[in-house]
């Protein structure tokens, strides 16, 4: 048996012809076409007709471009094909219909778009509905005022939060409101719901059956990423960066061991996405049409499935029931009766606006467990009803209708109450991850004037704001990321960027970065009193002009004042070519003849003088260094010692090599470590 929602492979077929040029027959679509289960490489594409036909969706990537076909030969009326293999992140246009015939589509406004490869930051945008089933005046307002809001920009997928459609989810009242007042957006963008009270007055979560699970095909086997269910009653998609949690508050189990929690503990700690947004129907918090003190689905979802939401990192809890608007301030660990709530629960009491107080930051780049979340009761897309409105944990609460838009790119999510007279009646931000590491390149740092210098911002943790001082006047001269300036006047200049997002600002200094001289000469860029065409060091104050070894560059800006190919910074005698370091251990190459007296050893590198160094082991004794110097240090590799040990005695000799920069090792001791030198020849 195939799966619900499956494409029947046999007949598939490609077609090569223009694209949408079928003809129509009799059979009329009398539902969609609407689309479902979106991922990165398919969807499903679902419409009723008012006669049993075959199903075919025709699709290409142009308008009038190459079709293909995913085709199902079964008469049915309610069509449900797989569109699958696709490319990610790609639009496609479609028509609907028969093996024959388009039925419906095949115009600019009929596409779907594939989702994003999971993990993908994208900017998305969402339309949150809920309790938006009433299918009267009021729901057609809030979807024209968000309508007019949107106008330009891409929804990229709908939410429904549950009663979805009055006053019991029967088909004909989703055909009135759901398909009937949806239709163009239903027909380019995917659809993903959550069961309400009312709807499951005619549906049976725990069968999957009545009009909800009919006309619905969401995933139960982690067909759009994250963990299986095995129900659609419950379940998670992803969608870019963002990982959705959709849970069933009416019907199914709400206990701590219940299947749904088990599974949701799992789900949600299994996610790597940057966003976590979580939706159902009974909100956890509200004081608007409903109390979450008193009722039981609330409480349970408050108990039982916040606190694991939490802990996984969720940022984001979507709900309705409540026919108001209701928006936390970022909180946690609240999961009492409201009058327990208090300041502690607050990660930030302010508004959460960029204009405002500022918006809300949860430090870590990814999902970290209490760090706070949004509570959102957005169930007034259809009516409103009233209520105390005062929980504390709100920021805001509002009597009102309309929807929420929410747009995520990158870090930041900014959400807005659009009513249904358009005005934006709330809005806030969520921003995650660090403050940026401010950091940049220049392209020159030295040259005559004018001089253009580019600018490359290299900063880390993803700014999103400039300012740049060219001259180190405290002034900003740049907004942009990556600008060029042009110096017209020689100097020395100091350049500062400071970078910024919405967690924080930093700024790197470089002083003295860029050198810009005079064209002719006659100008004076380091302000030492020599002008730029006779002064050695034009970019380094350097009054006295000293060149010690005569290569014409001043000492001050001579990065090797001995020409001897070692920089001044690593060179112990940076004004003596000879040498830069301290010799190595010379004693290696010592011996002893062919003369009694004779001692003599090899030159090393580097070395000026060597100390030759005579220790005694008297008879009977071990061995044990105790040694003095035997002459003072000298150019020579030779030395003698005309006298003899005493009987059953002998001599040892060391030779050490010595420059300026010190006397090298006696050898090394056993350990590898070197033997130092602690009392050397004069």
């Amino acid at each position: 048996m195939r799966p619900r929602g499956a494409v029947w492979r046999a007949g598939l077929l490609l077609c090569m012809a223009a694209a949408f040029d079928e003809t129509t027959e009799a059979a009329v679509v009398v539902r969609g076409p609407y689309l479902q289960l979106g991922t990165p490489q398919s969807i499903v594409v679902r419409w009723r007709t008012d006669a049993p036909t075959d199903s075919c969706v025709r699709y290409a990537t142009q308008l009038g471009g190459a079709v293909s076909l995913a085709c199902n030969p079964t008469a049915v009326t309610e069509h449900v094909v797989t569109v699958a293999d696709l490319s990610t992140d790609t639009r496609y246009y479609y028509s609907v219909g028969t093996s024959s015939a388009r039925l419906a589509g095949g115009d600019s406004t009929y596409f779907f778009d594939t989702s994003p490869a999971a993990g993908t930051a994208i900017p998305t945008r969402l339309w949150v509905l809920g309790d938006s089933g009433t299918a009267n005046a009021s729901a057609a307002s809030v979807r024209d005022a968000y309508a007019a809001f949107s106008a330009g920009s891409r929804t990229n997928l709908i939410l429904m939060l549950g009663d979805n459609a009055y006053p019991s989810g029967t088909d004909a009242q989703y055909q009135a409101a759901v398909f009937n007042m949806y239709p163009t957006f239903l027909r380019n963008t995917v659809l993903w719901p959550t069961l309400g009270n009312h709807d499951g007055e005619s549906a049976d979560s725990a069968s999957q059956t009545g009009p909800y699970y009919d006309l619905f095909t969401l995933p139960r086997s982690a067909e759009a990423g994250g963990l299986a269910s095995g129900t659609e009653a419950y379940y998670s998609f992803d969608y870019g960066n963002i990982h959705f949690i959709c849970l069933e508050s009416f019907e199914t189990d709400r206990s701590p061991t219940s299947a749904m929690m088990t599974w949701l503990q799992q789900d949600a700690l299994a996610t790597s996405r940057l966003w976590i947004i979580a939706f159902w129907h009974h909100p956890p918090y509200t004081k608007g049409s409903h109390d979450s003190d008193f009722e039981p689905e609330l409480i349970e979802m408050r108990q039982n499935a916040v606190p694991i939401l939490e802990s996984a990192g969720v940022d984001l809890v979507l709900t309705g029931h409540s026919h108001s608007y209701e928006r936390s301030f970022l909180i946690d660990g609240h999961y009492g009766w409201s009058a327990t709530f208090n300041a502690s629960m607050k990660v930030d009491g302010g508004d959460g606006r960029v204009g405002g107080t500022g918006a809300y930051k949860k430090p870590t780049l990814g999902p970290a467990a209490h760090e706070g979340a949004v509570y959102v009761v957005a169930g007034s897309s259809g009516q409103t009803s009233g209520g105390t409105l005062n929980h504390p944990a709100m920021f805001v609460s509002l009597n009102q209708l309309g929807s929420l838009a929410l747009d995520v790119n990158g870090r930041r999510l900014d959400a807005r109450f659009v009513n249904s007279s358009g005005q934006v009646g709330d809005l806030f931000t969520l921003f995650k991850g660090p403050p940026p590491q401010a950091a940049f390149l220049a392209s020159v740092t030295a040259g005559p004037s004018p001089l253009a210098v580019a600018f490359t911002d290299t900063s880390q943790d993803d700014p999103t704001s400039w300012g740049w001082d060219f001259d180190g006047d405290a002034v900003v001269d740049s907004t942009l990321q990556n600008p060029t300036h042009v110096y017209a006047a020689p100097g020395i200049y100091t350049i500062a960027l400071t970078a910024a997002n919405l967690a924080g600002a930093d700024t790197e200094v470089k002083v003295g970065l860029l050198c810009v001289t005079s064209p002719d000469g006659l100008g004076d860029a380091d302000a030492d009193g020599v002008p730029d065409g006779e002064d050695r060091c034009p970019c380094l104050a350097d009054p006295l002009q000293e060149d010690g070894d005569g290569d014409g560059l001043g000492d001050a800006c001579d990065s090797d004042d001995d020409n001897d190919a070692v920089a001044d910074p690593y060179d112990c005698a940076p004004l003596d070519p000879t040498h830069s370091a301290e010799p190595p251990e010379a004693g290696m190459t010592l011996v002893l003849g062919p003369a009694p007296e004779a001692i003599a050893w090899g030159a090393v590198p580097q070395a000026t003088h060597y100390g030759v160094y005579r220790g005694i082991v008297p008879a009977g004794a071990g061995f044990a260094y105790a040694h003095a110097c035997l002459e003072p240090a000298s150019p020579d590799t030779t030395s003698q010692d005309s006298q003899v040990p005493s009987a059953d005695s002998l001599f040892y000799y060391l030779v050490s090599a010595r420059n300026s920069c010190g006397d090298g090792s006696l050898g090394f001791a056993s350990s590898g470590a070197p033997r130092p030198n602690a009392t050397a020849c004069p």
